[in-house]
């Protein structure tokens, strides 16, 4: 087999990469809560240094594909946001981790 066939067989899981996932801040954001049970907005928003507005609207996108569960509640009169993967969002990032793991062989 030609050097180029060996190089273009190699990439062609790159093609199945969840896109929505492999935007860098969504990224980020869906690498910590695949390690938590979940975790709230603001610990969200120090570790990846994104503003409350970023951070927000990336998990909206999150949300509306089904991957992210926000759950908004009040603790002390203070409004209080958690995150967590749900199942589909959970079974996204392991196969986002796979196809990652197969191109970077």
């Amino acid at each position: 087999m030609a050097a180029s066939e060996t190089g273009s067989e190699e990439l062609r899981p790159i093609a199945g990469i969840d896109r929505l996932i492999h935007e860098p801040a969504r990224l980020m954001i869906m690498a910590y809560l695949y390690v938590v049970e979940s975790a709230d907005f603001l610990f969200l928003m120090r570790q990846t240094g994104l503003t409350a507005g970023n951070l927000s609207s990336h998990t909206s996108k999150l949300a509306a594909a089904g991957y992210l569960e926000v759950v908004k509640e009040f603790v002390d009169r203070k409004p209080h946001t958690m995150l967590r993967l749900t199942d589909t969002g959970r079974d996204a990032f392991q196969e986002y981790r796979v196809g990652m793991m197969q191109v970077l062989r």
